[in-house]
């Protein structure tokens, strides 16, 4: 079997990505890969307290996100036989495309990338991809020898706009999480639990606990909610949850309607950031909407987006999402904008996506009407989740580094076939 060393930002690094890398190397073979990584004082973003301890496998090695080299990768390999070096690309990681794609043309090792904010939608060229997307391709392709992207979409346009390269371009969806017992629990047990960890253990202020006590914001059986989670950003349309949950309180006003997001700041020295949640902390603690600054745990996580009789998400920008490996996984209901890659996930998964607000609002009303449609919809989520496990995921991985081992002519198949997208595309649209 090959051997991967995955280069990517990694634990105790607060990056989606490292913990994209870390969810796959959890499933990976034993003995069968190692990580390169950025120097943790230099990286430039907060870690996690009490990380794990590291292993010789992992190797910090990159002196920074705007200093890196060929030399300090070959610096940190583990020398051995059919090693495949497996990029994971993002623009505000590797901040210099021009040394990024040197870096590529000076190794000589089997290398593969996987873009993580490719899109399929921009208007900047005619193929959907952003200008600078389109430039990187175009400088990395001829010394790479596959590239793996998450979505049909960005998978076509990168073919169109390379045409002679389509033939090292391959689908590996965002691997999903899987929680049967999370999935099993019924709504108000995953809200009673939820309640208690906020109110019990969370870093909540005083004032807000007792304002969830009082208002029994989970506890209430006759309130619906509408909610979200995650990091608070500026580019997350965060605010048109509650707008969406007033529209829907507008549709239905004999019934309760509440929204929650559950989040808190990744870097707290962020000024655009910063005030987005000053404004969205000060603007939503009434109790219909309410914006709680705590971090969720991994394992509280699910049972947040369980808790709730909508998962609503919204971006301003985006090309896949890392909420949506928990949410699909906890079997909740996602109503999501159809952008990106993020609505080609939920349409595949069954969920709602809509690019326009008020027709998703208006699916949303359908939805909390209708418990036949929201379980309908659960069932297709864990099904996206087992189709797409971790683990499958992480398997894929090295079937494609095995095959790019052995031969550059064969062709991988992805456990997810195109005509296996056709197919689950066409039962969606008919939900």
């Amino acid at each position: 079997m090959a051997f991967i060393t995955f280069i990517t930002p990694y634990k105790p690094i607060i990056c989606g990505i490292a913990d994209y890398s870390d969810f796959i190397l959890k499933e990976s073979p034993i003995g069968k890969w190692s990580v390169l990584s950025f120097n943790l004082v230099n990286y430039g973003v907060p870690l996690r307290s009490n990380p794990e301890p590291y292993t010789p496998l992992v190797r910090y090695t990159l002196p920074s996100r705007e200093n890196f080299s060929s030399s300090s990768i070959l610096k940190g390999l583990i020398p051995c036989e059919d090693q495949v070096l497996w990029f994971q690309h993002e623009f505000g990681i590797w901040k210099d495309s021009a040394a990024f794609s040197n870096m590529l043309g000076e190794l000589d090792q089997i290398k593969v990338v996987t873009f993580h904010s490719l899109h399929f939608q921009n208007k900047e060229t005619p193929y959907g991809l952003r200008r600078a997307e389109y430039l990187l391709l175009r400088a990395v392709l001829p010394y790479i020898d596959a590239i793996t992207v998450f979505s049909e979409g960005v998978r076509r346009a990168v073919s169109e706009a390379f045409p002679s390269f389509s033939d090292k371009i391959y689908v590996l969806r965002h691997g999903i999480h899987f929680y049967p017992k999370v999935a099993s629990m019924s709504l108000m047990e995953a809200r009673e639990k939820i309640h208690n960890y906020l109110v019990e253990q969370s870093d909540l202020d005083q004032e807000t606990k007792q304002a969830l006590v009082e208002q029994r914001v989970f506890l209430d059986d006759k309130t619906m909610l509408i909610g979200g989670a995650g990091f608070i950003t500026a580019n997350k349309g965060i605010d048109l949850l509650y707008e969406a949950r007033d529209m829907v309180q507008r549709m239905l006003p004999r019934k309760n309607i509440s929204a929650v997001y559950i989040g808190s700041l990744r870097e707290p020295d962020d000024e655009r950031d910063g005030k987005c949640a000053a404004m969205l902390k000060a603007k939503y603690k009434r109790s219909d909407s309410f914006l709680l600054d705590t971090y969720l745990p991994a394992e509280m996580l699910p049972i947040f987006l369980k808790a709730v009789d909508v998962h609503f998400y919204w971006p301003s920008d985006c090309t896949q999402s890392g909420i949506l490996a928990h949410s699909l996984g906890a079997g909740a209901i996602t109503a999501c904008r159809d952008m990106e890659g993020v609505g080609e996930t939920v349409k595949m998964a069954g969920g709602l996506a809509n690019a326009d607000l008020g027709q998703l609002v208006s699916g949303i009303g359908q939805l909390l009407m209708d418990s036949a449609l929201r379980k309908q919809i659960s069932y297709r989520a864990l099904k996206y989740a087992a189709r797409f496990s971790w683990r499958r995921q992480a398997l894929d991985h090295f079937a494609l580094a095995e095959m790019l081992c052995r031969s550059k002519v064969k062709r991988f198949t992805p456990s997810f076939s195109n005509r296996d997208y056709i197919r689950t595309t066409e039962e969606s649209s008919t939900t």
